[in-house]
């Protein structure tokens, strides 16, 4: 009651305590908001050309795109889905404004009524089957009123609509500027069907050892510079990593194994209410598989019968030959240990039959279309027994070609079925006649000339598994051998591969991890990890344990990559092969200038070879693979001339032209313009976007949220 007494007496002093507290935390979140220091991206989780993209916007996207997402979509796959979407619409959104490309309500009904889904669907059509624009609206308006969530999710739908309008209307305005003349279509048959034979002889690059080619440091870094466009880098960082997975020891493995195997044999139970013992049979002797299996298995009982092919393909053999009461095992499987017992056997449970169905008007299921009476399918079903019966009839075209059931197209095939699935007289038919037997059978649907093609038994088996799982001493181990590895790695001056290398664990590299990626080789998912790998506070040479599905990993930054061109480190493994390439054509060229074709041949152990009827646009040469600048440059050479040395894509070069063939004029060029045109066209959406995209200013900052 004192305390009580004394916090009343102090109430104006706590008010003012709290208030001021407040009014702190609010002047705090002032004055260090990214209003005031210049940034925006606590509010924004992009930015294209200036234009602010709201995360909460994003994140509403997001929320919608993952009621329709399937289970197995992660997190960040719907993030960069969603990006996807909001970079393309915005960037062009912004290209439709600066044309002044808008879309009407009327457009936008014109748009409705070619989509399927929603012009095809009987709640917006009328009875007619005609889509009502006047229902649909109707419709839209009760989802205002009485369904606010739905009309939301409407008016995303309306705003996809609009923007797939207004992309059709710009790039309809982009292709109406693609064309080809009739000289370009001139050109492009000639490309196609001139030809031109030569004689040559090539040196090839590979002649030349590439360990006698020295390529220096600098000679990668001018490349790099005065190719700046083909390496740039972009943001990314290189891990190493120890993974400690979580899987049974041999020891858990054994115990799995045996505790299986003592459930095979009876065992003594105390009964303490009785003061008694009592036997309980084992898995072996049980006569309630169902209810051993319900007590004692990791799987339940499965009372369906199967075939051969739908047992375990390995054990298969074994399985199908146990007697009823027979038990087999324990024998691993996967991750189970598992003990089989036959418990029944159905001879010739399944069937496999074909049927040709020949139906009238009024039989069930009857096609309407059908209009033949009762009389005359039956005619008709016994002129089609006596054809089936004749030596040489295929029955699977016969029923192809007749048969008025849906199993024609497959040759009136049926597949394999149980007894009781097929209606009464079929069923009869089929289980009653032996394999091979065709024979007409009348049934609600018709009369059926069927041939009984195959009969298997059926199995009934008990399966008792266990599963086979680290046991809290394996996983206690795991945790003090991931934390003790992590601890030596921080602690002491030996690096991370000499740690690992002593304790028998091996290092994996993950190179090149990009801001947002997600999936990481050998650890599948895992964020938080590249989340850590790029955190501004994270040094090359830290390391940290994380805990993953099925583990912990051990992980340590090894480099740090910054935007910007290529180191040369990075690049020569693509500016290496070229730099030689190079090199070992100035040399050839050296070595061989002044020489005839055969001299060429004969210096560097090589032949004269031939190419005949080579094209433009197909300038591959036998034995040497397509060489277009060699091809080309015989085009502009006349009959009888040789050329120099040139530097082709796998080799040096000289070749003399041995004939060209015009190929003959035509008299419309139409034909080959549309195909240019056409082909122009198709281009279009996706060229112009990519343009778009690779000049647009873009500051991308969903690493920040996600």
């Amino acid at each position: 009651m004192a305390v009580l007494e004394n916090i009343r007496k102090r109430t104006t002093v706590l008010i003012l305590i709290i208030g001021m507290a407040l009014f702190a935390f609010v002047i705090s979140g002032i004055f260090t908001s990214n209003d005031f220091s210049g940034g925006k991206i606590g509010s924004t989780v992009a930015e294209i050309n200036g234009e602010d993209i709201s995360i909460d916007e994003f994140r509403r996207k997001i929320e919608r795109i993952s009621r329709r997402s399937g289970p197995t979509t992660s997190s960040l796959q719907l993030v960069n889905n969603v990006w996807n979407q909001v970079e393309r619409q915005t960037i062009l959104s912004q290209e439709f404004e600066d044309l002044g490309i808008a879309i009407e309500q009327d457009q936008i009904i014109n748009v409705i009524k070619t989509s399927p889904g929603i012009s095809q669907n009987p709640q917006f059509v009328d009875e007619n089957g005609i889509f009502d624009e006047n229902r649909f609206r109707e419709f839209i308006a009760d989802l205002r009123v009485n369904a606010p969530a739905q009309y939301e999710d409407w008016l995303q739908d309306e705003e996809m609509i609009i923007q797939g309008a207004k992309e059709q209307t710009y790039f309809n305005l982009v292709k109406a500027g693609v064309g080809a003349t009739l000289k370009e279509g001139e050109l492009d048959y000639k490309l196609t069907n001139n030809k031109v034979s030569l004689r040559y002889v090539r040196v090839p690059y590979a002649s030349i050892a590439d360990s006698s080619v020295v390529i220096s440091k600098q000679e990668i870094a001018d490349y790099i510079s005065t190719h700046p466009d083909k390496y740039k880098q972009e943001l990314a960082r290189d891990i190493q990593f120890v993974y400690f997975e979580e899987k049974p020891s041999a020891d858990d493995i054994t115990q799995a194994k045996e505790e299986i195997a003592r459930l095979l044999e009876d065992s003594v139970e105390y009964l303490e209410e009785k003061d008694t013992t009592d036997t309980i049979p084992g898995f072996s002797n049980t006569t309630d598989p169902m209810a051993f299996l319900g007590r004692y298995s990791d799987t339940k009982f499965d009372t369906i019968y199967k075939a051969k092919s739908n047992l375990p393909a390995r054990f298969a053999d074994t399985l199908f030959s146990l007697n009823v009461g027979e038990v087999f095992g324990p024998y691993r499987d996967g991750d189970y240990f598992k003990v089989a017992k036959m418990i029944n056997r159905k001879p010739e449970g399944s069937v496999k039959a074909s049927h040709i169905l020949i139906t009238y008007e009024g039989a069930t299921r009857a096609n309407p279309e059908i209009k033949r009476s009762k009389e005359e399918a039956e005619e008709e079903a016994n002129n089609l027994l006596a054809e089936a019966l004749k030596p040489g009839t295929v029955f699977t075209e016969l029923a192809r070609d007749n048969s008025d059931g849906p199993s024609a197209p497959k040759g009136g095939d049926l597949g394999y079925f149980e007894e009781g699935v097929m209606t009464p007289k079929f069923n009869d038919f089929v289980f009653g006649n032996k394999t091979g037997h065709i024979g007409l059978v009348e049934t609600e649907f018709g009369y059926h000339i069927v041939r009984v093609d195959d009969k298997r038994d059926l199995v009934q088996i008990a399966m008792l598994t266990r599963e086979i799982e680290p046991s809290e001493e394996t996983l206690n181990g795991l945790f003090t051998n991931a934390t003790k590895f992590e601890m030596e790695t921080t602690s002491t001056e030996r690096s991370f591969d000499e740690l690992a290398s002593e304790s028998k664990y091996t290092v994996r590299p993950v190179n090149k991890i990009k801001e947002m990626d997600e999936y990481l080789p050998g650890l599948n998912s895992q964020r938080n990890i590249v989340q850590w790998a790029f955190n501004e506070e994270t040094e090359i040479g830290d390391i940290k344990r994380f805990n993953i599905d099925n583990g912990y990993a051990v992980i340590q930054l090894t480099a740090k990559y910054e935007e910007g061109l290529k180191a040369v480190e990075d690049a020569s493994a693509q500016v290496l092969p070229i730099l030689r390439k190079d090199k070992k054509a100035e040399r050839i060229i050296n070595e061989n200038n002044g020489k005839s074709l055969e001299q060429i041949a004969t210096d560097n152990s090589s032949s004269v070879s031939s190419a005949t009827s080579l094209t433009v646009k197909a300038p591959t040469i036998p034995g040497a693979g397509k060489e277009p600048l060699v091809v080309g440059t015989a085009f502009s050479m006349n009959q009888g001339d040789t050329s120099g040395l040139i530097k082709g894509d796998t080799g040096v070069f000289m070749f003399e032209v041995v004939s060209k063939e015009e190929a003959p004029q035509l008299d419309n060029y139409v034909p080959y313009a549309n195909d240019l045109k056409a082909a122009g066209s198709s281009k279009v959406n996706a060229a112009v976007y990519e343009a778009l995209k690779e000049n647009a200013d873009i500051q991308d900052n969903r690493a920040t949220f996600y």
